[in-house]
């Protein structure tokens, strides 16, 4: 990813009122875990697997943080099940920022089901959701994402397209 997007994206976070960010490494999106982990707005938190993430997210969120996990998209079945019972069952929202693995164009074989699943699982799981393709729409998503997240107390997430990650 490039510097530019990556600063984007965390200039994003920041305009929504993330100060919280729980993230599990990931080759696309290294740099914005990179610009987060430096910068000293954020309190950054490296978990083990994504479901811990989003439940620390939660956690987070009711001590009165704006909290975002930002991760790989393999990483929504392993959260799905604390982002349905936190989110739908006790209307505990967490913002999601997901690198789009197997997104079209992809060209890692291992990457496609993740590309094909990523969206049909946050159907399933009733999150709303938006793809980010071009960098002039980075921090308006991410303000809607935001947006929505407060309104509906429920997660959403931005997906990261293949066109900012490379």
């Amino acid at each position: 990813m490039k510097i530019a997007i990556a600063q984007e994206i965390v200039s994003g976070l920041k305009e929504a009122g993330i100060t919280f960010v729980c993230y599990l490494p990931d080759s696309w999106l290294k740099e914005v875990y990179q610009l987060v982990t430096e910068d000293p707005h954020f309190q950054a938190v490296l978990v083990t697997n994504e479901g811990e993430g989003v439940a620390v997210c939660a956690g987070a969120w009711l001590g009165g943080k704006g909290a975002a996990m930002i991760m790989e998209n393999s990483g929504l079945r392993v959260a799905s099940e604390a982002l349905a019972r936190l989110g739908l069952g006790h209307g505990i929202p967490v913002f999601l920022v997901m690198s789009y693995r197997g997104d079209l164009g992809d060209r890692d074989w291992w990457a496609q089901p993740h590309g094909w699943t990523t969206e049909p699982m946050l159907q399933a799981l009733r999150i709303p959701y938006r793809v980010m393709r071009r960098p002039e729409e980075i921090r308006s998503v991410m303000a809607l994402a935001q947006d929505t997240l407060d309104s509906s107390k429920l997660p959403v997430a931005v997906l990261v397209g293949r066109e900012l990650c490379l």
